[in-house]
């Protein structure tokens, strides 16, 4: 199986037999563009290249760089997607795509649509008994509406709607869908009880885009799409005629990957941005969190996310002159519990759950001439595992289901982080064995499409590699620590308010 998928950083992919042994991986990097403050797009040409470069060099067609295992030796049988999400790609009816894509919940533009709406649809609680979840920057359906008034030339020319899994999955095979669970963080178009799309709402969302646009095609996420098209199998190296699953959002791929899909499972994704997936029993819905449609027929999630974590200490490294991280973080170890007196919010792009403030900020206190980078480094790994425990804190508040931890991500390596956050929060984490990733996941995903994997388990293709334990000395330390992370937020949101909408006008002014 070939199972790649595409991050906020980086594509990445993998070829994988069908009894879990990796073969052979890539990686392709790239980044976002911000045009504007709180505006975070991508080219989504970007994810089909990237795609086609690293299915060639994993099954040995024409190479980018390296050279993948002998292709004698490779008979890909299915194929496997899956992307950041939820996005917001606009395209025309060939599948064009006519804009930028408008990312997940770190692009926060449509703060004015998102109020708008809401009192449209009745107000919150019809929104969130209806969906899941409340209208934020996470939902794709607010972004849509941002199209259709700053841009209507687009709107008016948009037949289909994408995120980066569907696209490549149309890409490979023609097929136009989406997954249910992708389709459960569009709201307000789509109906978590009922499973399908709500037209009523949809209409709303959808005022001021051209009579051809339509919903795609709703599948689960182990669904086979399509099969790989003559011209797909031309630029990526791939057979023709094998099947390519509908895919889903990377952060459910993930948990797929590590066998984190079970109820009372909590995947805790270490990255770029920090997410958290919690399988329940049933349906639930939340003001403060997202609750969604699982992975597979017949699940539910709660779902959190931080707006920044990775994304902090790649910002301390770039200031601090890129040193390599395994220096940073001996820095950070040697710092010690509480950073020294230096207490960090981490909300450098606004924050997603629980709190929902495009306009919060992060905040650094505590500091001194004696602080050092080392300090610094330590606060911000310590301010994203109290975001970490307050996302807990509100999942168990809203009938989140919490009895197991795995940890997956990038994040993983190097012990402190996680260390941490278990720290913290008081929680033991499974570490799994292989941390590529959502790739993975989609791989698994994609051997569902083929009979010979009936018997194939996720624990068999990734099983636990070890846990992390909090330390019980620091419980009553970190517990101190965490009501003044806590209060520093409270007393400091409307100073930070203030401060954005003063740096918003001023911009006015000055005509930026």
């Amino acid at each position: 199986m070939l199972g790649v998928d595409v991050g906020t950083s980086s594509t990445k992919g993998v070829l994988v037999t069908l009894d879990g042994r990796i073969l052979a991986s890539a990686v392709r990097e790239h980044s976002v563009s911000r045009p504007a403050a709180g505006h975070v797009e991508m080219d989504a040409e970007i994810w089909w290249e990237e795609f086609a470069g690293i299915a060639r060099e994993l099954i040995g067609g024409p190479l980018d760089s390296g050279s993948g295992p002998d292709v004698d030796a490779i008979d890909v049988v299915s194929v496997g997607v899956s992307g950041m999400g939820p996005c917001v790609l606009v395209a025309d009816a060939d599948g064009v795509p006519l804009r930028p894509a408008i990312l997940y919940g770190v692009d926060t533009r449509a703060v004015a649509e998102i109020a708008e709406l809401t009192t449209r649809l009745g107000g919150e609680t019809p929104v969130v008994e209806r969906c899941g979840s409340a209208l934020s920057t996470q939902a794709a359906g607010p972004k849509l509406a941002w199209i259709a008034r700053h841009e209507p030339a687009v709107a008016a020319t948009t037949s289909r709607l994408f995120m980066p899994s569907s696209f490549l999955a149309f890409r490979l095979t023609g097929e136009y869908v989406l997954d249910h669970h992708s389709a459960s963080q569009s709201t307000p178009l789509y109906d978590t009880g009922a499973r399908e799309w709500f037209a009523p709402w949809a209409e709303v969302v959808l005022e001021g885009f051209g009579p051809g646009f339509a919903l795609p095609r709703l599948l689960w996420p182990g669904d086979v799409a399509g099969v790989v098209t003559p011209t797909a199998a031309a630029a990526t190296g791939l057979p023709a005629g094998i099947p390519v699953i509908a895919g889903t959002i990377d952060a459910w791929s993930e948990a797929v990957s590590v066998g984190a899909h079970e109820v009372g499972d909590l995947m805790l994704m270490y990255g770029t941005t920090m997410f958290l997936v919690n399988t329940l029993s049933s349906r639930a819905t939340s003001d403060t969190l997202w609750g969604t449609v699982g992975a597979f027929p017949g699940t539910y999630n709660l779902a959190g996310g931080m707006a920044t974590s990775g994304a902090i200490t790649s910002w301390l490294r770039g200031l601090a002159g890129s040193p390599d991280y395994p220096s940073l973080l001996a820095e950070a170890a040697a710092s010690g519990p509480g950073a020294r007196g230096v207490l960090m919010l981490p909300y450098f792009a606004g924050e997603r759950t629980p709190i929902a403030d495009p306009d919060a900020r992060g905040t650094i206190a505590g500091l001194t001439l004696d602080t050092t980078r080392g300090d610094l480094y330590r606060a911000a790994l310590e301010a994203t595992a109290f975001g970490v425990r307050h996302n807990v804190e509100e999942f168990r508040a809203q009938g989140g289901e919490v009895s197991r931890i795995v940890a997956v991500g990038g994040g993983t390596q190097g012990g402190l982080w996680t260390q941490i956050v278990s720290d913290i929060t008081g929680l033991e984490q499974v570490l799994p064995t292989a941390a590529i990733g959502a790739s993975l996941g989609a791989a698994f995903l994609a051997a569902s499409a083929v009979s010979a994997a009936s018997a194939v388990s996720i624990g068999e293709w990734n099983p636990p590699a070890g846990v992390v334990r909090p330390d019980p000395a620091l419980a009553e330390f970190y517990d101190a620590r965490y009501a003044l992370y806590r209060e520093l937020f409270t007393s400091t949101a409307a100073l930070t308010h203030a401060l954005v909408a003063s740096t918003a006008r001023g911009a006015a002014t000055c005509g930026e």
